[in-house]
């Protein structure tokens, strides 16, 4: 396969980062497509443990190209941390663009992303308030800045004082906030253009060249599909489309090239913020759950909601993404656990349900049927060959791919990145 797409099956905080480090060995081309700083993909290696935000998971490798392609939104001061952070690692840039037509996160998108969480109080939906949801609004009102706007001084200057009008004006009328500066911003934001411009490239030209070469393209997804703005739990979804679907969007990559997707789960679930989660295990196992895998968001250090694996909602991801293959992580965790439980349907007012209901006030009534399988006191960290694992550990893993009704190729058993059992190439 020479494109292949990487996306999330769950909430998010699926293990991709770790995925698609262990999978660039053999790409050419990394493209992140979709997202912002919202996303945390953690990897340790022999460099470190690195959790990036904006970066794709390849950069590790100095002869992989990282893209950060047109369908993300970029803030340049987390970009530029990033960077360095890397640098001071020994892991080189070099191979980094940036597309210009990506957009970028702006101070009043940033408040305006905490004002409005503020003002809906109770239902707030949980963002990480970095500004994401509101850029993607701009984006859409073509209202927005893009990063090759940086690299035009007058052209901005333009743009952001129309821009600043409408956002003082909002900020100050609705939100009783005081104006921002837009001087000091524009100031700013050049200085970002002049630290960024050797990155700063047209990414489509790149990306389709290496499509003609044959080179192999790993597309890096960011959240879950459950968090799609169509099929996730709206309204508590994110902003930009994180299916395989999104990644032609967000690459300028057409679907008849993406020959593969691949799709990652936790063994079990998990979810940061507001929203309906029918596994939700608020009790002892949940918690144990969390601290043993230490379920806190890379992003925002927010303590993750931890369940049981939930083959409905996977079901629904397997089918809205396409997917070839299947990525499950995380099975270490469930060393020693004297049985495990899968949610294999939902009971809403008595009735047996087998597809993720539509709405939120359907999904919040969904009670969990589950299956219940013994687990295994063996340690699974060491293991490198599928027929090794302990017989209940390699059950529960066929038993996922016949629930998704998609086959696992790839199995995680810790967080570095020779902890992967490759079940099929």
């Amino acid at each position: 396969m020479s494109v292949v797409a990487l996306v999330g099956g769950q909430w998010g905080d699926e293990g991709k980062g770790k995925v698609i480090d262990s999978l660039a060995a053999k790409a050419d081309m990394v493209v992140r497509f979709a997202g912002g700083d919202n996303a945390g993909h953690t990897t340790v290696n022999p460099h470190g443990t690195f959790k990036l935000h904006l970066i794709p998971s390849g950069i590790f490798y100095d002869n992989v190209a990282c893209v950060i392609a047109n369908g993300v939104v970029v803030n340049p001061a987390v970009l530029l941390r990033e960077i360095a952070e890397l640098r001071e690692h020994g892991v080189g840039s070099h191979n980094l663009v940036v597309s210009d037509r990506a957009h970028v996160i702006m101070p009043y998108h940033t408040l305006l992303d905490g004002l409005e969480e503020e003002r809906r109080g109770s239902s707030a939906i949980g963002t990480t308030r970095r500004g994401i949801g509101p850029a993607f609004v701009d984006k859409v009102a073509r209202t927005g800045i893009r990063v090759g706007d940086l690299l035009d001084v007058d052209g901005f200057r333009s743009r952001l004082t129309s821009v600043m009008e409408q956002k003082n004006a909002l900020l100050t009328s609705m939100y009783g906030h005081a104006a921002l500066p837009l001087d000091e911003i524009l100031e700013q934001y050049v200085d970002y253009g002049k630290q960024l411009r050797q990155y700063i490239r047209d990414t489509l030209p790149i990306i389709h060249d290496a499509i003609r070469r044959g080179d192999r393209i790993l597309l890096e997804g960011a959240q879950g599909a459950l968090l799609d703005t169509d099929f996730g739990s709206y309204p508590f979804v994110t902003s930009s489309s994180p299916l395989s679907g999104g990644a032609t969007i967000g690459t300028g990559i057409g679907p008849t090239h993406i020959e593969g997707v691949i799709g990652v789960f936790k063994v079990y679930a998990t979810r940061v913020g507001g929203g309906p989660m029918p596994t939700e295990l608020e009790d002892e196992t949940g918690h144990f759950i969390r601290e043993k895998a230490g379920e806190y968001g890379a992003t925002t250090g927010r303590p993750r909601r931890c369940g049981w694996f939930d083959a409905v909602a996977g079901r629904l991801s397997v089918q809205v993404n396409g997917m070839t293959e299947v990525a499950l992580t995380h099975l270490d965790i469930f060393d020693g656990f004297k049985s495990i439980k899968v949610c294999t349907s939902y009971r809403m007012d008595g009735e047996r349900v087998t597809s993720f209901p539509t709405r939120i006030e359907m999904l919040q009534k969904c009670e969990p049927v589950y299956e219940e399988f013994p687990g295994w006191d063996e340690c699974t960290e060491e293991i490198g060959d599928f027929s090794l694992l302990p017989p209940n550990a390699q059950e529960y893993i066929r038993t996922i791919s016949r629930l998704l009704g998609c086959p696992v190729s790839l199995l995680s058993i810790g967080p570095k990145r020779e902890q992967m059992i490759e079940i099929r190439p």
